[in-house]
């Protein structure tokens, strides 16, 4: 109990909870930048542009299929070397944002697809340009079918946030290893700690997601 105790004191806890602040900070900015970008490359993919969503495509697949420590080590170490030099939130950020919206542009195309044809041509037929259509009738409808498999992407990008402890960003998982190296006898309380705040961040942005196809379904 006494070891507990002196795990989580209230300096130990206030610095965990700063690492989990730069932890939703990162997140949440990768997550915004993540979606744009998945939503544009979604759409060039589904509409085919000659050439050009065959390239967009090509470079989906090779980014998909490259492990995110990987990305993040090109971003810290090696664009750096071109003149390019970052921070590790903001190397963080790149990387996640290259990453994770080549992920979200599958689901983005795979849930326009998901959407009656039949919609288009109505849309169409009633006036609308294509782009109109697609603004108006098929991404709101593909939105909706999407919610689970993008917020299963924004839960995996924020579990892994935690790669980014490698390139020293002052994130959740690293000031949990700051306060363990003092003394490995906290090891064990960390970890279940920054467990059980992954989880309460991740389950809340679950139930959001629930509640939010409920209304929109």
């Amino acid at each position: 109990m006494a070891l507990l105790e002196q795990a989580y004191s209230f300096v130990n806890m206030r610095f965990l909870f700063e690492g989990l602040a730069v932890t939703l900070e990162v997140s949440v900015i990768s997550i915004i930048f993540s979606f744009i970008f998945g939503l544009i490359f979604g759409v060039i993919r589904y509409i085919e542009v000659p050439y050009f969503s065959a390239v967009v495509g090509f470079i989906i697949d090779i980014i998909r299929n490259l492990p995110l420590l990987l990305i993040i080590f090109f971003t810290y170490f090696a664009i750096p070397e071109l003149g390019i030099r970052m921070t590790p939130m903001s190397a963080s950020i790149v990387a996640l944002v290259v990453f994770e919206s080549m992920m979200l542009a599958e689901v983005v195309r795979s849930g326009i697809q998901a959407v009656d044809s039949g919609q288009m041509e109505g849309a169409r037929a009633n006036g609308l340009t294509y782009f109109q259509a697609m603004r108006y009738i098929i991404l709101p409808q593909a939105l909706t079918k999407m919610i689970p498999p993008l917020v299963s992407q924004f839960i995996s990008l924020i579990k892994d946030t935690s790669l980014a402890t490698i390139i020293v960003l002052p994130e959740l998982l690293y000031h949990a290893q700051i306060v363990y190296s003092q003394n490995t006898t906290y090891m064990l309380p960390m970890y279940v700690m920054i467990a059980l705040m992954y989880f309460v961040v991740c389950y809340i942005l679950s139930l959001a997601a629930r509640y939010l196809e409920r209304r929109l379904g």
